[in-house]
């Protein structure tokens, strides 16, 4: 499982194709070691919800490193 900290992007993929995709601000990573769940603040909506990604989510580090999670 990819670590997130405060301050990372996560885009998670369209469901289908021509869909749009989901993107927001990781605020906190409720899990041990900075793991999932995550608390996300959703960019088209300002929405705050808990996510835990799935295999189609990646994180984008606010240092500029892309993680995509591994298939469960």
């Amino acid at each position: 499982m990819t670590p997130a900290a405060p301050g990372d992007r996560i885009v998670v993929q369209a469901v289908r194709v021509g869909g749009p995709e989901c993107d927001g601000e990781v605020l906190e990573a409720r899990g041990p070691g900075g793991t999932a769940p995550y608390l996300v603040r959703w960019s088209d909506t300002g929405h705050v919800s808990l996510l835990y990604p799935g295999p189609d989510a990646v994180i984008h580090t606010a240092a500029g490193v892309e993680h995509q999670r591994a298939e469960a």
